[in-house]
Order: structure tokens, then sequence, then C-alpha cells
């Protein structure tokens, strides 16, 4: 039942980042990516700090026994991953920009090797695979132009650095943390993370009035990411680390390009029929790589 319970908790994790890059698109329409990002993690702070004190009792000696791997965390998984990617944008493509953090998997699956001593076995190396393929025609939209005419720059660079921090938080935390408890873990790290986000943007933050001025979607936009891409999606992220693995959890990143294409399909966007055989791809992936989808004669390799 834990398992299960993993898989739809990491499912869930990876359809609310969607819904917070279709949201996030939105917003920083209005406000610049830092900003954003600040303010959707205030937001989220000050929601999971509630929900800890409500239903957590005794949480010090959790926060005692583990302070410091909570300020590494939060400034590696929070801070350096939201300021790396955003800026990483800023200079080069989505398109770049979504293949490089597709990569996440084997970035995270190498790091539990090294890390947590981890072994791999044969039907996650083939999930991984059947994934990225799968990753690579929904987000060219099956174009090989698209692939040929790839120009990597210095964005891609500090993308690279916001993948490998994402790995770090997910390995990290795995390997560190004494307790599972998933609120506890979360809102200390998260709060560490908002606090260095808060340092980093306060040299352009907006001022109260045009705040004040942002219509009520944009308000929408980041309680929407504060509540569902930020709370809900770290809460079920981290349960589904602890308990079943940073490397196992970490594939399901791969479903993301696949909800927004949903997402953009129900939003009326049309999708080609290469796009739709790429998401089945990437979900049949997961299913193999999570064991979900048993493979005849599965053993484990040796490490890498």
């Amino acid at each position: 039942m834990t398992k299960f319970i993993s898989i739809i908790f990491a499912m869930f994790s990876a359809l609310f980042w969607a819904i917070n890059l279709i949201a996030g698109k939105y917003a920083v329409s209005y406000l610049a990516p830092l900003p954003a990002a600040t303010i959707r993690f205030v937001l989220a702070s000050i929601i999971i700090i509630l929900v800890l004190i409500i239903r957590e009792k005794n949480y010090w000696p959790i926060i005692k026994r583990n302070i410091g791997i909570y300020v590494v965390i939060g400034i590696i998984g929070i801070a350096a991953f939201n300021y790396f990617f955003f800026l990483g944008l800023k200079y080069t493509s989505a398109v770049n920009g979504s293949l490089i953090m597709a990569t996440n998997p084997i970035v995270t699956l190498l790091l539990s090797i090294l890390i947590l001593k981890e072994t791999t076995q044969a039907h996650q190396k083939i999930g991984i695979l059947f994934s990225i393929v799968g990753v690579v025609i929904v987000i060219t939209h099956a174009s090989f132009d698209t692939l040929v005419h790839l120009h990597f720059s210095i964005g891609d660079l500090i993308i690279l650095g916001a993948n490998i921090c994402w790995a770090l938080y997910s390995v990290l935390s795995k390997r560190f943390i004494k307790e599972g408890n998933a609120i506890v873990n979360t809102t200390i790290s998260m709060l560490i993370g908002t606090l260095i986000l808060v340092l980093l943007a306060s040299y352009n933050f907006p001022n109260r009035e045009t705040l004040f001025a942002l219509p009520w979607q944009v308000d929408a936009a980041l309680l929407t990411m504060a509540v569902f891409g930020t709370v809900l999606a770290f809460l079920f992220w981290n349960y589904s680390i602890h308990h079943f693995g940073a490397s196992n959890t970490a594939i399901f990143l791969n479903l993301m390009p696949v909800f927004t294409m949903l997402i953009s399909l129900a939003m009326g966007v049309s999708v080609s029929l290469l796009q739709v055989s790429g998401g089945v791809l990437v979900i049949l992936g997961v299913l193999i790589s999570s064991n979900a989808l048993r493979l005849p004669q599965t053993k484990k390799l040796k490490n890498i």
C-alpha cells in the first residue's frame, strides 16, 4: 500500500508542477521571474507553517536533529534550483530547458548510486530510456529539425546546474534526514530556501502599488502555484522519496510534459498523433521503471 501511495503522490506532484508551468507562464507576463518565484514560496511557506502547527505536535526534536541538512537542502533544492532555473531560462529556449530537465531521472539515479549506494536494476534503465525518448517526442513535436538545430548556450549550463540541484535535493533528503516526516522536512527546508529567495529578489522586488495593481488572475495564478505547485507537490514528493526511493521517484518528473500536453489539449491547443505516441512512451517508461509493469527475467545490474 505504501508503494502504491508513493506512486500516486509522485504522479500528483508531476501534475501539479505541470499546472505550475502554465500558471507561472501567465504570472511572469506581469512579474519578473525571481519576484514571482519568491511570492510563490512566501505564500507557500505561510500555508505549510500553519499545516505544521495544526498537524504536528512534537516537531522541535525532529528539527533539532536535522537542522543542518535542512539548511543544505533548503539552499540547494529551493533557493539555488529556482534561481538557476529562472536565470537559465533568460538565456536559453524552453525546449532546451525542458530537454535538459528531462535528464533528471538519470542524474538522480547516478547520484543515488554514488551517495546512497543503490543498485541499478534493468527495469529502471529500460524505463528511463523509454521515458526520455517519449519526452523528446512530446517537447519537440516529433520534429527532427528541432533537434538538429538545437544550440547550446550558457543558459543551458545554468539549467544543467538547476537539474543537478534538484537531483541533490532528492538524494540528500533520502540519505541524511533521519525521520521520514514529510510535513516537517518540507516546511523547514522550504522556509530556509524562501528566506534565501527573499534576499535574492529584494534588489528588484516590485513596490506595493505595483503588487496591488496586479489583475486578480495573477493573484489566482500565484496562489495556485503556492498551494498545488509548492505545498502539496513538495509534500507528496518528499513522502515518495522517503518511501519509494529518490531514483524511483525521479522518473515521474517525465510525466510533466505529458500532463502539460493534456492540459493544453483540454484548453483547445492542437496536439499531434506523434506527440500522443510520445506521451504513451513516457507513461510506459514510468510504469516499467517503477516496476508497476513488470518485465520478464528482470535482474539487478552492476553499479555504474
